[in-house]
C-alpha cells in the first residue's frame, strides 16, 4: 500500500473539523451514572492456564445495563498481596475477543497484572469472545457489522455500551487485591486502542488511577474524514450504509460526535503513547494524528503525549517493534 494520505509535516499540525454536542459531557456523565447504579460484582476464578510463570483468574463484571461481561486477569505467579502490581488493561480488536486462556499473556510476563477484556457481541473473528450483547438497539436498519447498529440514536450506538464496559473494565481490574488501583495503565491496538483514547477521556474527573493511556493505530477517531477516504473496513461499513440511506448522512454524524475519539480525548489527563502507520488503509494516519493532535487539549493542565509514526506500515503497525517502546516508555513513566 502506497502512502495515501497526507504527508507528515501536515499530519503533525491537521486538527479535525469534529464538533462536540453542547451536553456531551452531561451525556457522559448520565451514561457512568447509570452504569453505576449497578454493582460491579467483579468475581475471580482461578482458571487452569497451563503455565507454571503465570497465574489466570476468569473475571466476570457488571457493564453497560448490568449485562456480565468477561475478561481474563493474568498476574506473574506467585503475586504477593503485600506487592501490589500496576495493571494494564487491555482492550481487543474490531471482531475480537478475549481469546483463550494463555493466548496473550505478554504485560503479565513483563511483571505487570494483565487484564484483557472481552469485547460484548464480538469474538467471531480471529480471537474468541464470549459475551454476548443482551441489549439490541431499539429499532432502526443497520448494514452488516457493528459501525450502524443503533446509529440512529445516542443512546442505542453500539460504542455507547462498549465504553461504558471498557470504564468498568478499570474498575474491575482495580478491585483485585493483587493490583496497585492508583497504576493503571489502558491500552488497545485498533479498536482496542479507539476504546483506550475513549476510557482515557471518560475517566478524566470521574475514575482515579489510570496514569497512561497506550492507543496503538486507534480505531474509531474522526469519522467524518475516516468515511470519506478508508478504503478497507470497518469504516466502510458506514460509507455503504449511506450509499442507500443518503438523507441520514447528517443525523448519523451527529450521533458519532459522541462516540469520536476527538471528542472523547479532549478531556484526557494521562500522558499517553500514540503509535500510527502511514499506509495504513484501516485506520487512516490522519484520522490517528486528528485524536492525537486533540488529546488532554481540554483538560486543564494538559496531556504529555507522543506518538510513534511507522511510515512503511499498514494496520500492523509497529508491532514487536512498538511493544518494547510502551516497554520503555512505562518503564520510565513508572519509576520516575
Amino acid at each position: 500500500m502506497p502512502l495515501f494520505d497526507l504527508d507528515l509535516a501536515q499530519l503533525r499540525t491537521y486538527n479535525s473539523p469534529v464538533t462536540t454536542p453542547d451536553d456531551f459531557t452531561q451525556f457522559w456523565d448520565r451514561t457512568i451514572a447509570d452504569v453505576r447504579s449497578h454493582a460491579l460484582d467483579a468475581r475471580f476464578e482461578l482458571a487452569d492456564n497451563y503455565l507454571s510463570v503465570i497465574d489466570t483468574f476468569d473475571v466476570t463484571f457488571a457493564g453497560y445495563g448490568g449485562a456480565p461481561i468477561k475478561g481474563w486477569l493474568h498476574l506473574p505467579a506467585h503475586w504477593d498481596e503485600a506487592s501490589l502490581l500496576p495493571v494494564v488493561v487491555e482492550y481487543v480488536g474490531y471482531s475480537g475477543g478475549r481469546g483463550l486462556v494463555n493466548q496473550n499473556t505478554r504485560w503479565a510476563q513483563a511483571g505487570y497484572a494483565h487484564f484483557i477484556m472481552d469485547t460484548r457481541g464480538q469474538g467471531y473473528g480471529g480471537v474468541l469472545g464470549e459475551t454476548p450483547d443482551p441489549h439490541p438497539s431499539a429499532g432502526g436498519v443497520a448494514y452488516a457489522g457493528l459501525m450502524t447498529r443503533g446509529a440512529d440514536s445516542r443512546e442505542d450506538y453500539y460504542y455507547r455500551r462498549v465504553y461504558v464496559d471498557a470504564f468498568r473494565a478499570v474498575e474491575a481490574a482495580q478491585s483485585h487485591p493483587a493490583v496497585d488501583a492508583s497504576r493503571v495503565i489502558i491500552t488497545g491496538i485498533s479498536q482496542g486502542g479507539g476504546i483506550t483514547v475513549a476510557v482515557a477521556g471518560l475517566a478524566a474527573g470521574r475514575l482515579d488511577g489510570v496514569v497512561a493511556a497506550l492507543p496503538d493505530v486507534p480505531f474509531l477517531q474522526d469519522f467524518p474524514r475516516a468515511i470519506d477516504i478508508t478504503p478497507r473496513g470497518p469504516y466502510p461499513e458506514i460509507a455503504a450504509f449511506l450509499g442507500r440511506h443518503r438523507e441520514k448522512y447528517e443525523p448519523m454524524l451527529a450521533v458519532l460526535n459522541y462516540f469520536d475519539g476527538v471528542n472523547l480525548g479532549k478531556a484526557a489527563s494521562a500522558p499517553a503513547l500514540f503509535s500510527a502507520a502511514q499506509m495504513d488503509d484501516i485506520c487512516p494516519p490522519s484520522t490517528v494524528f486528528a485524536s492525537f493532535n486533540s488529546y488532554g487539549t481540554g483538560s486543564a493542565g494538559g496531556a504529555s503525549k507522543d506518538i510513534e509514526v511507522y511510515r512503511f506500515n499498514n494496520h500492523e503497525g509497529g508491532q514487536e517493534h512498538h511493544w518494547i517502546r510502551q516497554l520503555e516508555y512505562l518503564r520510565k513513566l513508572l519509576e520516575g
